[in-house]
């Protein structure tokens, strides 16, 4: 897959992409990357420990988060975007479900547009990614106060169809497509492990699959750790993820994760 100026081989490697919150509220590192020099600091260690896409995020999506305008984000994502554009030869993913801060961060330089709602919460935006041209990752979620689960995996995975019919119906081609199966999103700590423990099964989707759960709940009540102490159940997620066919880990800390999946990728390739 390419996506801006980059070949992506999804069928034979992993990629690690970093995340980069320039929040003042994200669960984990709220505030820290908030300022320009500061968040540029840290894109350019984790490039230097292995990371091949950064993810900036403009609004938490912690638990209880406080939404924010679209104008509100774009402050916080445009100029991040430019500046990390403008110093780095790196993949630069939008984390937004809004089409308006998506179309600005493409302007701006965002090469993916990562949706945590998989196209359902704004209609425009399948548009602005098709006429963009550009590659998304589309995430797992759900309303379950107005949708619960009935039988657990057949419903993400049928969720995730739906999404990926906004993509097709909009134009998105299917060589732009990543799937993200939302873990800590509407699924509990059982649903959490066992979606885990099952997401080769999504394989069969036939799309890169991103896997998300660096610091999560997940971690934090298995390990009874606060989110601080998560590296290595962290850890434990991404070999497990690269063990069951996942081909992007969305991670916070870089040079651990991105050693895990050399190790692993090294004795599953042996």
């Amino acid at each position: 897959m390419k996506i801006g100026n980059k070949q992506f081989d999804f069928d034979n490697n992993v990629y690690i992409m970093g995340i980069l919150n320039v929040t003042p509220d994200s669960f984990s590192d709220g505030g820290k990357w908030s300022d320009i020099d500061r968040a540029l600091h840290q894109v350019e260690k984790m490039i230097f420990e292995g990371a091949h896409i950064i993810d900036v995020g403009g609004e938490s999506t912690r638990p209880g988060y406080e939404k924010i305008s679209e104008d509100a984000e774009v402050e916080r994502v445009a100029p991040v975007i430019e500046k990390i554009k403008n110093n780095f030869d790196v993949t630069i993913s939008i984390d937004t479900y809004k089409a308006k801060v998506a179309k600005v961060a493409i302007d701006c330089g965002a090469d993916l547009v990562n949706d945590i709602w998989g196209l359902k919460a704004d209609k425009e935006m399948s548009n602005v990614i098709a006429d963009a041209g550009v590659a998304c990752c589309l995430m797992h979620n759900r309303d379950l106060n107005i949708n619960p689960y009935t039988n657990f995996l057949n419903d993400v995975k049928s969720d995730l169809q739906e999404s990926l019919s906004i993509a097709k119906n909009a134009g998105i081609s299917d060589d732009k497509v990543i799937i993200d199966l939302g873990f800590g999103f509407a699924k509990d700590l059982n649903q959490n492990l066992n979606l885990l423990n099952n997401c080769q099964i999504f394989k069969e989707m036939g799309y890169p699959i991103l896997l998300g759960t660096s610091r999560k709940s997940m971690i934090g009540l298995t390990l009874d750790l606060p989110v601080e102490e998560r590296l290595e159940g962290t850890i434990a997620t991404t070999v497990l993820g690269v063990a069951k066919g996942c081909s992007i880990i969305r991670v916070h800390d870089v040079k651990e994760n991105f050693r895990a999946v050399k190790m692993a990728k090294a004795i599953l390739d042996a």
